[in-house]
Parts: C-alpha cells; structure tokens; sequence
C-alpha cells in the first residue's frame, strides 16, 4: 500500500498558479527517481505491477461471488494506475513510457475501478482506490502542465473519498486524502473539515491542519485579504508548527508583519511573538524593531 505524501510546492505566483498538497510531488518523485536510479530497479517496480495485474486478472475469473470479484478488479485498477503514475513521473529522464501509453493505462484503470464499484457499491476499499487513481491523474496533470483536466480529476477525487470516508466513518486515510483533494481545489472550508474529522481518529489531522492554515493563509495574503490570512496563520499556530517543507511561509513571521504593517494590531502582533518564543520559534530581529517602534511597548 503507497503512504500519501503531502508535498507543497508554493511559490509567490499568483493563487491561480499555485497547488498545495500534490502527492507524488518532490518527496514521491525523489523515492521514485531514486528506485529507479538504474534501469534494473524501474524494471523491477514495472515487472512487479504486471504480476499484480496478472494476479488480479486471475482473481476475476475465479471469484466466488461479485465481493470477490470487485476487490479483483479494484486492485487490477491500482495496478494499472500504479504504471501509469510510475511511468509519467519516469517519462522526462528515462522515456519509460510515451503520453499515449499513459493515457491507455490510466483508461484500463478507470474502467476497472469503476467495474468494481458497479459490483460492490457498498464497499469502502473500492471507492477509495478509485479515488487514489483521481487525485494521482489530477496532480500530475499540475506536474506536466496538462491542466485542461486536472480540476475535474480532484473533483472525481474528493466525491469518491467522501463516498469511501460515508461508508467507512472510520476511515482516517480517506479523510486525509479527502483533505488534500480539497486543499488542491482551494475549498478551504471542506479541506478543514475533513482534517478536522482525520484529527478525530489519528494525530496526523492536527499537523494537516497546521499546514493547511499556514497554505490558506498564504493564499489570502497573495489576495490582499490580509485579516482573513492573519487569522489563518493564527489557526496554524494553534495546531503546532507547520512544516518549513511542506509551509515554507512561516504563520508566525507572517502574522506578526501583517499585523504590525498593515492592520496595526499590535497586541495580536506581541501575542504571536510570544507565542513563537513559548514554541521554539526565531524571529527576524528586524520584524520585532519595527514592532517596538510601531507599538510603542518593549514586549
């Protein structure tokens, strides 16, 4: 089973521009590239997709009822999406495979995923793989500048993760990917209820929601809505402290220039200094001069 990886990649464009979350980013490339550092170990990772689809193939035809054979097909569907998804990031540096031979194994993956659906409806598992092959499709279309589609994949995305996190209420993995989904489409309200609802069942909701405050501030401030991004890096801060990986824009630093530069609440200011010194957290001497200087007080 793949691990999520949530890796930003923020830049000062314009929001329009800009993608948070983005599996197989930087950290699911860099493994990637890394496996497949000779042509022996891409080989292997292909060679070992084709005996899952071979394996599944086998499954399909001798289920015993439509359970076993929607787990078949959802996991030939992963096999296939799998090559896909390997292959794509592969493409630049080693020409694994062509754009067209992507396209035929992400369509052989669609079809079997959606097979699996129609057999078990009622089944978690099936609607969450579905989902994983939506959201991968979706963020690598960011990746390759293909965007004409890539909103419509998240948004087939997050309706199967909401369907899998429906039927499975338990199910902290598709509340995280759910999150994500919706982080990638800027739905900040959505993204922050499904990390709220992840929270509940595993830690990782709390640093999601670190990140995802400090990115959605971000976003604010690149749209002059400096109270609103203000607001969210204080959310941030209230969760932990965000990933420099994953938020290199720093809610504390961030928060403090809004509020002494540009709102001129200087107690929020002096708040989130001292609760960036109470974490740990080093501030630029310069931002604190200016606040002495515009606050009139010495802490």
């Amino acid at each position: 089973m793949r691990e999520s990886v949530k890796t930003r990649m923020m830049t000062n464009a314009a929001p329009d521009s800009v993608r948070p979350g983005l599996v197989l980013l930087a950290a699911s490339i860099a493994a990637s590239l890394l496996f497949a550092g000779c042509g022996a170990g891409a080989a292997a990772f292909m060679s070992a997709r084709d005996s899952e689809i071979q394996d599944a193939t086998h499954d399909i035809a001798t289920a015993r009822d439509d359970a076993q054979r929607a787990k078949a097909y959802s996991s030939r569907g992963t096999a296939y999406s799998e090559k896909a998804r390997y292959g794509r990031v592969m493409d630049n540096e080693h020409k694994m495979i062509p754009t067209q031979e992507y396209e035929r194994l992400f369509d052989l993956a669609i079809k079997d995923h959606n097979q699996a659906v129609a057999l078990n409806p009622a089944s978690a598992e099936v609607y969450f793989n579905r989902a994983q092959t939506y959201y991968d499709r979706g963020s690598l279309d960011f990746v390759y500048e293909t965007k004409a589609h890539r909103d419509q994949w998240l948004d087939a995305a997050a309706q199967d993760f909401e369907k899998a996190a429906e039927k499975d209420p338990k199910n902290d993995r598709a509340y995280d990917m759910l999150g994500m989904s919706y982080e990638e489409s800027f739905e900040e309200n959505k993204a922050i209820r499904a990390y709220t609802q992840e929270m509940a069942l595993n830690p990782l909701g709390k640093r999601r929601l670190a990140d995802a405050y400090c990115f959605f501030g971000f976003q604010h401030q690149q749209e002059k809505d400096l109270s609103a991004a203000a607001a969210a890096y204080q959310k941030s801060i209230q969760f932990g402290t965000a990933d420099d990986k994953t938020c290199p824009y720093d809610p504390f630093a961030n928060g403090i220039a809004i509020y002494t530069n540009d709102t001129h609440e200087y107690d929020k200011a002096w708040d989130m200094v001292h609760q960036a010194l109470k974490a740990g957290k080093l501030l630029s001497p310069d931002l604190i001069v200016r606040l002495k200087k515009e606050s009139g007080r010495s802490n």
